[in-house]
C-alpha cells in the first residue's frame, strides 16, 4: 500500500481508498497516565497535512529561491512551481481561463483582497450567518446584512428582494458554500441564478465547503471563490482569490511594495495588471506549492473522499442523538445536506469544560466558543432552545476515523452521566485540567 492513501472499511465492508494525513498515528498523553491515539475532530479549524503535500513541500525545499527575478536556476525552477500552482488552482475549482488566481495567506486575506478592489459605490449584500471572514471586510453604507434564513428557499428569495432595493451602480452577493458554524451546504447555484438576475456578481467563500466537495466556478455561475490552505490539508500559510479579473486590474494594488510595480521613479509609480498586482513582496512560495499539491490529490480521490465523509458524518448525528440533553445547532431541516461538521449543546453542561475534559480524559480534540461567527453562533443557539453562551463543535474529515467518531460518542455520555474524573479551574477564561501533568513535547523545551 502506498504511504499517501490508506484502505478505510465501510460499515457496508466496501473499501475505499483516501489520502493520508501526517500525524494519523500521533499518541498523546492523558492526565491519567495512559497515551492514546489522538482523535482529531478539530478539521473545521486546521485540517493535518496530507502526506501527499509534505512529501511536495520536502521536494521542493533544497530547490528553494526567489521567484520571478531570479537567474539563477533553483529561482527558474521556484518561479515555474508558483506560476504552475496558479492552473491548478484554476483547474480545481473549474475557473475560466480568463479569471485571475492571486495567492494570499487565507480566505481572510482573499476576502479582504476583494472589499479593497471593489469599485466606488458597490453595493454588498451578506447574510449575517457568515462567518467573520465574510462578514466583516466590507464597509460603508451600501453594505446590507440579512437575517438567518429559515429554510434555502427563503435564502434565495431574501437575496432577490435585497438586491432589487439596492442603488444603481456595481452589486456584489456574498455566498457561504457551507456553514462555518452547523455544516449544512448552502444553495449556491440558486443563489447566484437569482444575483446574475439582478446585475450583481457573486463571490463564494468556500473555506468550509471546499475541502469536502467539488466546487466548480463554471457550474455554481459564480464570479468569485475564496479559499484557504489551512482547511484543504495544505498548513503552509497559503489561499487564493480565484475570480474574474475586470475589478481586480482596476484597483489600487492591495499591498504596495515589490513585485506589484512595472516602474518606480522619483516621483511616480506604475503597477503592474494581473496577480503580481496584488502580491506585492516575497511570495509564499512553498505554501503555494503545498496549496496546489492539496488540490490536485484532493481532485484524484474526490468520490471516496466523500463516501468516508458521509459515513463518519452519519455515525456521528446517530451517536449524537443518543446523549441526553444534546441540542444540535442548525439552520435548515434536520435532513438537510451537510458536511462533517456538527456544533451542538448539552444541557446543563459548560460547553469549554466538555471540550477540556474531552481531550484531557479521552485523547479528542474538539472546539468550542463561537466559532469566528458571532451573530450567527448566538442565534443558532437561541434558535435551538438553549440557554447555553457558547457551543461545541465537532469536524471531521481524512483524519478521522470510525473509532475516533465512537470515542466522541462515548465519552459524552459518560460526562453526561458521572461527569469528569479530573478538577478542573479557568485560566484566562479557558478551563484547563489543575496541576495538569501531560507533558510537552521534547521539541518545546
Amino acid at each position: 500500500m502506498s504511504s499517501a492513501v490508506i484502505d478505510i472499511p465501510t460499515q457496508s465492508n466496501v473499501d475505499y481508498r483516501i489520502p493520508a494525513v501526517v500525524g494519523r498515528s500521533l499518541q498523546v498523553p492523558l492526565v491519567t497516565g495512559e497515551r492514546i491515539g489522538y482523535a482529531n475532530l478539530d478539521h473545521g479549524a486546521s485540517a493535518p497535512c496530507l502526506e501527499p503535500v509534505q512529501s511536495a513541500v520536502n521536494e521542493l525545499l533544497p530547490w528553494y529561491a526567489s521567484v520571478h527575478r531570479g537567474a539563477g536556476f533553483a529561482s527558474q525552477v521556484c518561479t515555474r512551481v508558483y506560476e504552475g500552482a496558479r492552473d491548478k488552482l484554476r483547474d480545481f475549482v473549474g475557473a475560466r481561463r480568463t479569471d485571475s488566481v492571486i495567492f494570499t495567506r487565507n480566505t481572510t486575506d482573499a476576502l479582504n483582497l476583494l472589499g479593497r478592489a471593489l469599485p466606488r459605490g458597490t453595493s454588498v449584500v451578506v447574510f449575517d450567518t457568515e462567518h467573520h471572514a465574510a462578514l466583516l471586510p466590507w464597509g460603508g453604507p451600501r453594505v446590507r446584512r440579512l437575517p438567518a434564513p429559515e429554510t434555502p428557499a427563503e435564502a434565495v428569495a431574501a437575496l432577490d428582494a435585497a438586491l432589487a432595493e439596492c442603488p444603481e451602480g456595481p452589486r456584489l452577493a456574498v455566498i457561504t458554500g457551507a456553514s462555518n458554524v452547523t455544516g449544512e451546504v448552502w444553495p449556491v447555484a440558486e443563489l447566484a441564478k437569482v444575483a446574475r438576475r439582478r446585475g450583481a456578481r457573486t463571490v463564494l467563500d468556500a473555506a468550509q465547503l471546499a475541502p469536502h466537495r467539488p466546487v466548480r466556478i463554471g457550474e455554481l455561475d459564480v464570479d468569485y471563490v475564496a479559499i484557504s490552505g489551512h482547511k484543504l490539508y495544505a498548513p503552509f500559510g497559503a489561499g487564493a482569490l480565484i475570480g474574474r479579473a475586470d475589478w481586480l486590474n482596476a484597483a489600487e494594488p492591495y499591498l504596495a511594495g515589490g513585485g506589484a510595480t512595472r516602474l518606480v521613479q522619483e516621483r511616480s509609480v506604475s503597477w503592474t495588471t494581473g496577480p503580481e498586482r496584488h502580491e506585492a513582496g516575497s511570495p509564499n512560495t512553498v505554501g503555494v506549492h503545498a496549496l496546489a499539491k492539496a488540490c490536485e490529490t484532493l481532485a484524484v480521490n474526490w468520490s471516496d473522499v466523500v463516501e468516508h465523509e458521509e459515513t463518519l458524518l452519519r455515525r456521528l448525528r446517530a451517536g449524537l442523538r443518543g446523549v441526553p440533553g444534546l441540542r444540535e445547532l442548525r439552520l435548515f431541516d434536520a435532513d438537510h445536506d451537510r458536511v462533517g461538521v456538527v456544533s451542538f449543546t448539552i444541557d446543563g453542561q459548560d460547553p469549554g469544560l466538555l471540550a477540556a475534559a474531552l481531550s484531557a480524559e479521552h485523547g479528542i480534540g474538539v472546539r468550542d466558543g463561537l466559532f469566528c461567527a458571532h451573530v450567527a453562533t448566538r442565534r443558532l443557539l437561541s434558535r435551538a432552545g438553549s440557554d447555553a453562551e457558547r457551543a461545541v463543535r465537532v469536524s471531521v474529515g481524512l483524519g478521522t476515523t470510525l473509532e475516533h467518531v465512537d470515542r466522541l460518542v462515548n465519552a459524552l455520555r459518560r460526562l453526561v452521566a458521572v461527569g469528569p474524573i479530573w478538577r478542573y479551574e479557568q485560566v484566562d477564561g479557558r478551563w484547563v485540567p489543575a496541576d495538569d501533568p501531560r507533558p510537552v513535547p521534547d521539541f518545546l523545551g
